[in-house]
């Protein structure tokens, strides 16, 4: 990693120990990755919410026998191809099915293309979680696809 800057920061003594039980859970060698991870992880979160270019899983469970529910999944993917990475599709038990979609593209495209797989009568439950490929200055110079 290059152009390190260090910096001091006070907080409870409670609260170090939470999080230095937390680090040592997770296995982080020290408190400036974690604390990095955590960093990287809201600025990934704030670039989905405004909207920038992220990527996204959307996964989705559904009763395949709710008449053309698979047809309609697979057609609102194709109507988004150009933002679809990929789809996998597994068999749970006799009448359930997990797909886990990839895709990338603005957040606010993603998001209603989860609203729309997650919300096709048929679908049990689905989620989207978007992340972010952090890139130094994108803001300044435009962001593009990852």
């Amino acid at each position: 990693m290059s152009d390190l800057v260090r910096f001091g920061i006070a907080v409870e003594s409670a609260l170090l120990e939470g999080f230095d039980d937390h680090i040592a859970r997770r296995g982080y060698e020290n408190r400036s990755e974690a604390l990095r991870d955590l960093m990287r992880a809201e600025l990934a979160k704030d670039a989905w919410d405004r909207g920038e270019h992220t990527v996204a899983t959307i996964s989705i469970i559904y009763d395949h026998h709710v008449r053309e529910l698979t047809d309609r999944l697979i057609e609102i993917q194709h109507e988004h191809g150009d933002r679809v990475i990929a789809a996998t599709h597994v068999h749970l038990d006799h009448d359930h099915c997990l797909e886990v979609i990839l895709a990338k593209g603005p957040a606010t495209v993603l998001k209603r293309l989860a609203d729309r797989l997650i919300g096709a009568k048929g679908v049990i439950s689905g989620d989207v979680t978007g992340l972010s490929i952090l890139r130094r200055g994108a803001r300044a110079r435009g962001t593009r696809d990852p």
